[in-house]
This record gives C-alpha cells, structure tokens and sequence, in this order.
C-alpha cells in the first residue's frame, strides 16, 4: 500500500474516503493494440488459492497504468492471490478480454468502465456467472447499473470544476481543454466540469495514441487563437506536449493537467506546469484487487456499495516535494 506521509497541503476537493480503514484523500485513455500480463502470489498472504482479473483500457505508453499495475500487483502479494492483467483501448475488445475472464473461470473481476454502454452487457454475464466484479478510474456513474460490487476512482466532475476555479482564480481569459479519447466518460466529465465553473472554456479533441499529433494540434490552436491563456489537460503526456507546443508557437499560456508521470511531476516543481490533479492510481489498483479478495473471503464491501473516493486533490509546487519520490517509484 501507499506509504504513510504527511500531506498536509494536498487539498482535498471531495472529502474523505469512505472506506473504514483508508483515511486518504486522493483516466487517462487512448488507442493500440491489448496488453496481457500475470502476477502476484505468494507474499504477506500466504496462497489464498485466488485468481483475480484486472482489465483496463491502458494505452500501451501511458505511464500512468504503471501505477495502477503496481498496486495491484502489491495488493495481489499481500493477499496471496494470482493476478491476470491485460488491457485493450478499444471497448469491444475491452469486452472480450471480460469474456476471457468469465471462460477461465477466474475469481473475481476488477475493471475500468470507460465505455458503459459496450462494457456493461459483459459485465453484466460475469455478475450472472457468480463472480465478483468490482471496478475503478472510469464510470462511477455506471458501475451499480453493471452489478459490481463498489467503485474506485475520484469525482471527476467536482474535480473539473475546480480546476477551473483554480484557472479563473490565477488569471485565466480562455481555457482549451484537451480529450485524449473519444467517448471516454470520464474524460467528458472532466471537461465538462471545467466548462461548469469557467464558460469560457474549449474543448480540443486529440489523438493520445501520437504524442506528435497532440504538439502540433495544440501548437495549431494556440497559433490560431492568442486568447487562449490556459491549457488543461486530462492526461499528463498531453500536458507535456502543451508545454513544447506553446514554446514552438511562441504562446504565452499556463498548464494545468490531471494526472502525472514522473516527468510531469517535476515539471510542476520545476514551474512549467501549475499543477495535477491526484486521484491516487496506485491506490484504485490496490483497493480493487483488495476488494476482490475481501469480498471472497468474507462478504466485506467497501463503502458498504458506495463509491470509495480516491481524489480529486491538487498537487502544486508549494506540496510536490512530498510526493515526487512517490512517483517516482511508482507508489502514488
């Protein structure tokens, strides 16, 4: 699990979350081919004899699925479970590596729901079939009309609307919000909460799969458009490649972003970008598989059927130093 740390800066925009035992205030998505991957066994738990799934949407690149995968892959030690991972961006082969899971049998389900509508009849078999299914990062407004047991992943809707407060707040005229993937929900939601609490605000949909193709669809609008004095970005590959893009367009313009990599994070210490928004990936990978685990052994659910709440919170320059190392290593 995540390290004990102070965080007394971080600002937590949702409250608490609802899980008894984690006291901790906490999508990113694109295009290519699937990922399929085991781990876990042995550890802290002994052999619980348990073979859990975790299924994604993971662009091959994204560096924020490793978090996800390292806690997963911790929790899957610590309760002596075997993980299967694998990944697809593409909801109908989403669909078919939950079908995958359901024909082998496993014992239990842990999967983002970016794409309800194309996920859920799946879901839906799995549930029927007898086997657990939790899910986490996307679809938070889903995940009880798919039957799984709980959900893990930030608000993302309150999260955009305060990035856009905190936008407005350092100065903003015109905010361009970029999307990484079509018909991603969460992706949307984060938008639209932007646009919520900042009208003047612009979606720009890219192609996250080619950070080239982001630069220079960036570089274009800001070239094309000066009023535009602030980026946010969904991903934090993207918020890298708004900054280069604003440097070749010769555009004076501010970046916030949600999620981070380690190359991200110390750009916001070093001051190219303002900030990221936490939901805490390590933990929706960790409490997932947990989750999996508890409800196996003794029917325990988190949140008692509620969504448990990673994030959102702001990490800024005046708290970076606090979880940079954490980054880093892959445990926040």
């Amino acid at each position: 699990m995540t390290p004990t740390r102070t965080r007394k800066r971080l600002i937590a925009a949702t409250g608490t979350v609802t899980a008894a035992a984690f006291v901790l205030a906490a999508c990113s998505g694109g295009g290519a081919p699937a990922t399929t991957s085991t781990g876990g066994g042995g550890g802290g738990g002994g052999n619980s004899g348990y073979t859990f799934a975790m299924i994604t949407h993971e662009t091959p690149g994204d560096t924020f699925w490793d978090r996800i995968k390292a806690g997963a892959q911790q929790a899957a030690k610590d309760t002596g479970a075997t993980l299967k991972y694998s990944s697809d961006p593409e909801a109908s082969k989403q669909a078919v590596l939950i079908q995958n899971a359901i024909d082998s049998k496993v014992d239990g389900i842990a999967t983002t729901l970016v794409t309800p509508d194309a996920l859920i009849p799946t879901i839906k078999k799995a549930v029927d079939a007898g086997i657990p299914v939790d899910t986490f990062n996307s679809g938070i407004d889903f995940f009880q009309k798919a039957g799984a047991l709980t959900h893990f992943a930030s608000n993302e809707k309150l999260a955009g609307q305060q990035a856009g407060k905190r936008a407005a707040a350092a100065g903003a005229t015109k905010i361009l919000c970029t999307i990484q993937q079509t018909g991603s929900v969460a992706l949307e939601d984060r938008c639209a909460g932007v646009k919520d609490s900042f009208p003047n605000t612009e979606n720009l949909q890219v192609n996250g799969a080619d950070d080239a193709a982001v630069t220079s669809a960036i570089q274009a609008k800001l070239t094309q458009d000066k009023s535009i004095n602030w980026v946010i970005t969904l991903g934090a590959p993207q918020a890298l490649d708004t900054v280069k893009a604003a440097q070749t367009a010769g555009a004076t313009v501010k970046v916030g972003t949600f999620d981070t990599n380690p190359d991200a994070a110390q750009a916001v210490s070093d001051g190219k970008i303002e900030w990221f928004i936490d939901q805490q990936p390590y933990l929706q990978g960790y409490m997932a598989v947990t989750q999996l685990y508890l409800f196996k052994k003794n029917g325990n659910v988190l949140g008692g059927g509620q969504p448990v709440l990673t994030g959102p919170s702001f990490v800024d320059k005046t708290n970076i130093a606090q979880v940079l190392p954490f980054i880093k290593q892959n445990t926040r």
